[in-house]
């Protein structure tokens, strides 16, 4: 037996009998959803949000900002990862220059900084955002993002 197959043999065998299976969630099995007004300016939609399950804190969901679309301002208790798959955007902590983001950058806003995140003013842009919950909720939404600000005026 080569080293994998004992060592996929042995977690088998210390596994829980009541542990939770591995869960797959088919692409196109939600519906997509448009980003709240609240929170976002401009059109944006979310696709397969995801959320942990049992001790789990993490969730997330993929977001697709058409041009000019943005989030309002915002913190996250434990942070937030983003992981850019298509277009061009930007990203802004408070008091510090845009940041321009693109396909293939991974971006970490560290806990309780305040920023948001879109699409340039020309050009869309997707991530999958990603942020653990800490007493129930990942996010703490502020006040939207001005043209002014998102101009970096």
């Amino acid at each position: 037996m080569n080293l994998l197959a004992m060592s996929l043999t042995m977690m088998a065998a210390t596994a829980p009998a009541d542990s939770t299976p591995v869960t797959v969630t088919r692409a196109g099995s939600a519906d997509s959803m448009a980003g709240s007004a609240d929170y976002f300016t401009g059109k944006v939609r979310v696709d397969a949000p995801f959320q942990g399950t049992g001790e789990a804190r993490v969730g997330g969901a993929t977001v697709t900002f058409e041009p000019g679309a943005r989030t309002a301002w915002h913190t996250h208790p434990l942070g937030q990862t983003l992981i850019v798959t298509s277009g061009v955007g930007c990203v802004q902590e408070w008091g510090k220059p845009i940041q321009e983001i693109r396909a293939g950058d991974t971006v970490w806003i560290p806990a309780g900084v305040k920023h948001w995140h879109g699409a340039r003013e020309k050009v869309a842009m997707s991530h999958i955002a990603i942020a653990e919950s800490q007493n129930g909720s990942p996010v703490t939404w502020l006040e939207q993002v001005s043209d002014a600000q998102y101009r970096g005026q």
